[in-house]
């Protein structure tokens, strides 16, 4: 968790930030409440917050000013909440706030990357850190929900899919561009698991034509498995979630782990180890390569 200088020098006794007569506040930095109430603010600051309500946590990708692009710093904070088990945590909600779940990673931080190395090693970095995040929560010991509005574009496509259960609203669209912009699909494991929820003909054309889907076909691929209207999103998710809370901790931490063992067992390799040096060795191949010259066009239409 980022700390800021003011927040550091403001401090209870105990470490606690405070106000500055010294009362104890939150990490958002309203007073907090008496000792003994629980408090329910998010908890982590930055490009992603978190909250626990129960045996619930809320996670969500918190940067709408820049669509929730995918960034290092976010992957970070998404590890720091959902790497680590908790097992007192049933169900892991992830949401978004803003208009759009996620355009995807951030293309100014790519370019830089490549501009410091052009050799990729920034895009290896984060790209195992993709991975491991993907990987945290397809393989939580909770249910992992996603909940889906607006566009959800490459990486953010990616987040959503490694969740166990996703629903999303009539206006969610997806769309997988990476090739269009000179780059394999390959984020966080994203196209084995695609591919063994949808098929590998469908994929086929989605990441060959880069096309945009709407939430229907979503659904009819099972990239959705319900499309609601926008303001029953939250309806939905606890719909989900209330029963799986109610579920016992054993029972539910053993059948989440023969689901991923029986779905893993369909597939010859897990090539995901390989997405980030895929990804970096395209990203420096393509940096390397001049722009070729179009030859003149001798069509006759």
């Amino acid at each position: 968790m980022k700390l800021s200088l003011p927040g550091f020098l403001n401090s209870s006794p105990d470490g606690t930030p405070a106000t500055p007569d010294g009362s104890p506040t939150t990490p958002d930095g309203s007073p907090a409440p008496p000792n003994g109430t629980p408090a329910t603010p998010y908890e982590t600051p930055a490009t992603v917050r978190s909250r626990r309500e129960g045996a619930v946590l809320y996670v969500e990708l918190n940067a709408p000013d820049t669509g929730n692009a995918v960034t290092e710093a976010m992957l970070d904070e998404l590890l720091a909440v959902v790497a680590v088990p908790d097992p007192e945590v049933r169900v892991l909600v992830l949401s978004a706030a803003g208009d759009d779940f996620s355009l995807g990673g951030d293309r100014a931080e790519f370019a830089d990357w490549l501009a410091e190395d052009p050799a990729g090693r920034g895009i290896r970095v984060a790209g195992e850190k993709a991975r491991r995040v993907c990987e945290a929560l397809s393989g939580s010991r909770a249910v992992t929900i996603a909940r889906v509005q607006g566009k959800a574009v490459g990486a953010g496509f990616a987040l959503a899919l490694a969740c166990d259960l996703r629903v999303g609203a009539e206006n969610a669209s997806f769309r997988l561009p990476e090739l269009a912009l000179g780059l394999p699909t390959a984020w966080g494991g994203l196209l084995p698991r695609l591919i063994h929820e949808v098929g590998a003909a469908r994929v086929r054309e989605l990441i060959l034509t880069g096309r945009a889907f709407d939430a229907a076909e979503a659904q009819a691929l099972s990239v959705l498995q319900r499309v609601v209207p926008e303001n029953e999103l939250d309806q939905a998710v606890q719909a989900w979630a209330k029963p799986v809370a109610r579920r016992p901790e054993a029972a539910l931490r053993v059948t989440k782990a023969l689901l991923n063992s029986y779905a893993a067992a369909t597939r010859m390799a897990d090539p995901s180890f390989l997405d980030a040096e895929l990804m970096a060795s395209v990203a420096a191949a393509g940096r390397r390569t001049p722009p070729r010259t179009p030859a003149p066009d001798t069509s006759h239409s």
